[in-house]
C-alpha cells in the first residue's frame, strides 16, 4: 500500500506556520487542532522545518522561559525524513522508526503536498490486516462449506 491512500483517507490539509512565527502561538495552534505537529513554511510549498511537541518540550528544558519570546526558525527541526505519495507505507514506518520521527512531510517535486503520522500509519496497517484476515477467514469458511 502506498502513503497516497493515507492522504486520500485522512486528506492533505496541513497546518503550517512561518519561521517568524512565536513558539507560543504554534503551541496554541496544536493545542486547538489537537495536532502534535506544525510543518514551517514560508509559501506553504517549500518545507523549512518541523515544530514537534518534543521540540517544544526540549526547548521549554534548555531555554526555561525564554522559549515564549523565541520564533518558530530558533526552535524547529531542520532535519527530518519526507516522503512522496508513491512511497510504501512499510518503508516510510520503518524509516519513522529508525529516525524516531513522529510526523513525515508528504513532499512532490519539491512542494509539501500532505503530513502523515505514525498514527495515521499504524491505523492504515492494522485496517489493512484485519481486511487480510477477513479474506482468510471467508476462504477458510468457503472452503469447510464444499
Amino acid at each position: 500500500m502506498k502513503m497516497e491512500s493515507i492522504l486520500k483517507a485522512k486528506g492533505a490539509q496541513v497546518i503550517t506556520a512561518s519561521p517568524h512565527a512565536k513558539v507560543t502561538t504554534i503551541a496554541h495552534r496544536m493545542k486547538h487542532e489537537r495536532i502534535g505537529a506544525v510543518v514551517i513554511t514560508e509559501d506553504d510549498k517549500a518545507v523549512q522545518g518541523i515544530i514537534s511537541e518534543r521540540d517544544i518540550l526540549y526547548g521549554l528544558v534548555n531555554h526555561g522561559t525564554d522559549l515564549f519570546d523565541m520564533r518558530a526558525a530558533d526552535l524547529m527541526s531542520r532535519e527530518w525524513p519526507t516522503c512522496t505519495r508513491k512511497d510504501n507505507i512499510k518503508h516510510v514506518m520503518a524509516v519513522m522508526t529508525q529516525r524516531r520521527a513522529r510526523h513525515v512531510p508528504v513532499i512532490e517535486d519539491g512542494t509539501l503536498v500532505g503530513l502523515v503520522s505514525i498514527g495515521d500509519l499504524v491505523k492504515s496497517r492494522v485496517e489493512e490486516m484485519e481486511t487480510e484476515a477477513n479474506v482468510l477467514r471467508d476462504y477458510a469458511i468457503a472452503a469447510r462449506s464444499r
